[in-house]
């Protein structure tokens, strides 16, 4: 058999020894196992990317070749090849391997991918390209959590709000930064929510007003009509920071007004607003909500109550309708569960030593994460040295005048939310645990006792969350529900349906759909 050796790396700063290093240990396996090598492919693209050109070139060459002979396409690890079991390339070549026209050799991790494979070493592959995206989607999610620790210290870590400046702590090696009250504006601020309380003005005569006492913003511009409404909206003024994605919470710095105030105001704004609607009173439904789409023309599922005369009440859905292509068909809400009932019982029929000695195997993985978080740690100091040279310079350009002042502040900021960010990623490489191993686990445990998580919801929304968390594209065909189980718990649902199953030292499956009934 032939060989097509692959190395890729995900950025420019791998690319001075990760390829060669990589290529050595393939061709190293080559030769060991007789496989002449005829072509050799390395380049630096990321597996997360929609386009891949490199990878695109080397999918096409193998395609070729495999119209004349069964090759092997070797890489050094499966998160060589992909980091997303979603894409597309993974499936193509998966789906040759199991044609028998190639084989995937996956050196490192002992795994050859071709039509002989066992449903162990198809989950073992699946779970293998899953933990690869979870590795890296855990990374950007620890970043996360180092932001949120600044949040429960009360620490802002958006845009400056007018009124007040943002004022370097320390120049050391960790650039901290704090919030104080503007001199020059922070009374104005406060003069202009003291204007508005009274009744007396719109925002466009209340901007008048201000902006005769003297406010701009920080590039010396007189405010909007928009930016007097944003402020007099705002509840940082008052002490509580909010976050559009991560809610509010009470900040640290000083507060311009009082919440005694501000509420005074918010009162005399939405006096000026219309009267709002009245929120619905709709019953929810266990599938409603749109998690249900009808197959034939993609439109909502929709619920609703009857009453026999008998006195029994029973819940019935049907499509929407809204295109006028269908015919419109009603079915029992228990009968839509059933098969949804099915697959939470078969969850439960895997075993604890089955969920433990999987756990096991993967443990003996780890050493790949390790040599990954030296990398992206030495990568990162690289950038965060770079990016503090550049900011360092900044006052010598200053002071000769080379940059303006308003140049000045805006690119040091821009520095220093750099830096913040690259310390918050390189810390959570120094803490990583590598704790993959327990999240499979948890995933397997979920999923074991998936029925009974189910039953003991108490509301309709709390279990209707619980199905879109399971399943994936549920669509009603008739009086058939129809879905495909959403990763990873496709995959646990192929262990399963191998109940005796016992890892071993290969494999991997692309996880396989799961059309119900």
């Amino acid at each position: 058999m032939k060989a097509v050796n692959v190395a890729r790396v995900s950025t420019d700063e791998q690319k001075e020894n990760s390829p060669e290093a990589q290529l050595f240990r393939v061709k190293e396996y080559c030769d060991r196992k007789k496989i002449d090598v005829i072509k050799e492919f390395s380049f630096s693209e990321s597996a997360y990317k929609t386009k891949r050109d490199e990878f695109d070139k080397l999918l096409e060459y193998v395609q070729e070749v495999a119209k004349k002979e069964k090759i092997a396409v070797c890489f050094d690890k499966v998160d060589r090849l992909s980091r997303s079991v979603f894409d597309k390339r993974v499936g193509t070549l998966y789906e040759m391997a199991v044609a028998d026209q190639i084989e995937l050799h996956f050196v490192s991790d002992n795994q050859i991918i071709n039509n002989q494979m066992s449903a162990v070493e198809k989950f073992q592959f699946g779970m293998s390209l899953g933990l690869a995206k979870y590795y890296s989607d855990a990374i950007g999610d620890n970043v996360k959590r180092a932001f949120e620790k600044k949040r429960r210290n009360g620490e802002w870590t958006g845009a400056v709000r007018l009124g007040y400046l943002n004022v370097p702590l320390d120049e050391g090696k960790r650039l901290r930064k704090d919030i104080i009250i503007d001199p020059e504006r922070g009374h104005l601020i406060q003069k202009l929510f003291e204007l508005y309380s009274t009744g007396n003005y719109s925002y466009t005569t209340l901007r008048d007003a201000i902006i005769k006492e003297g406010l701009t913003t920080l590039k010396g511009r007189a405010p909007s009509r928009s930016i007097i409404e944003n402020i007099l909206k705002d509840l940082f003024y008052c002490g509580t920071a909010v976050s559009k994605k991560y809610g509010s919470y009470t900040h640290k710095y000083p507060r311009l007004i009082s919440r005694e105030l501000f509420d005074r105001c918010q009162e005399i704004r939405l006096k000026r607003q219309k009267t709002p609607t009245k929120a619905s009173s709709k019953i929810d439904y266990i599938l409603g909500d749109g998690l249900l789409k009808c197959k034939n023309c993609g439109c909502a599922i929709s619920f609703e109550t009857k009453n026999k005369p008998s006195g029994k009440v029973y819940i019935i859905g049907s499509c929407t309708n809204a295109k006028g292509i269908c015919k419109r068909e009603y079915v029992n809400e228990k009968i839509l569960l059933e098969p949804i009932y099915k697959i939470l019982d078969k969850f439960g029929t895997i075993t604890e030593d089955v969920q433990n000695d999987l756990v096991d195997e993967l443990r003996k993985n780890t050493e790949a994460e390790v040599e990954y978080h030296q990398q992206q740690i030495s990568r990162l100091r690289s950038e965060y040295d770079k990016i503090k040279k550049m900011d360092d310079n900044l006052i010598d350009m200053l002071a000769s005048e080379s940059i303006t002042k308003d140049i000045y502040d805006k690119k040091h900021q821009e520095y220093a939310d750099k830096l913040q960010t690259l310390e918050a990623e390189l810390s959570v490489h120094r803490e990583a645990d590598y704790e993959y191993q327990t999240t499979v686990s948890t995933v397997i445990s979920v999923a074991r006792r998936a029925r009974s998580i189910f039953e003991n919801c108490s509301e309709p929304m709390q279990k209707r969350a619980f199905l879109k968390f399971l399943l994936q594209n549920p669509v009603v065909d008739g009086k058939n529900l129809e879905f495909s189980m959403a990763s990873p718990f496709n995959l646990v649902l192929e262990l399963a349906d191998s109940p005796s199953l016992l890892p071993r030292q290969d494999s991997n499956l692309r996880p396989i759909d799961y059309i119900y009934p």
